[in-house]
């Protein structure tokens, strides 16, 4: 995992790549529980039965789980110990998803910092990420994640 332990060690590691996070599966119970969460439960997701002979073969997970998952995926390529008073999800620049992931896959993000930049109050950092789908040839999520640093 890559620490910055001040401002200017992150401010000089743009363009840098972080690292990859674990591999994380995903459960039927996860996509469930999103789909609860979020009252978005089309049968491509939630029928289990029905998905089987729909289009991909079985269930497949929200392409917004999968956003979802960046902090926690990200959080095991990166820490800042910068003495910031607290960090945001500021948005996203752009989201794609180029595959679907299947319940049961195993997913892992991949991470660059790619921009740093001064806003008031304190730092905005552009994470790029991309969030891999095991054996499969295309990723799952590409996106350009927005974070703000409270100093």
């Amino acid at each position: 995992m890559r620490v910055f332990h001040s401002t200017e060690e992150l401010v000089a590691a743009q363009g840098e790549k972080l690292g990859t996070s674990d591999w994380l599966t995903i459960t039927q119970e996860q996509v469930d529980q999103f789909a609860e969460a979020t009252h978005d439960h089309q049968w491509i997701h939630v029928d289990v039965e029905r998905a089987k002979a729909g289009p991909f073969g079985g269930p497949i997970a929200h392409g917004f789980l999968t956003l979802s998952l960046l902090p926690k995926l990200n959080g095991q390529t990166y820490k800042l110990d910068v003495g910031a008073k607290m960090g945001i999800n500021y948005g996203l620049n752009k989201v794609r998803f180029p595959s679907p992931v299947a319940v049961g896959s195993r997913v892992r993000s991949h991470t660059e910092l790619t921009d740093v930049s001064e806003v008031k109050g304190g730092l905005q950092l552009t994470i790029a990420t991309t969030i891999e789908i095991e054996g499969a040839d295309k990723p799952a999520c590409v996106a350009e994640m927005l974070s703000r640093v409270v100093l």
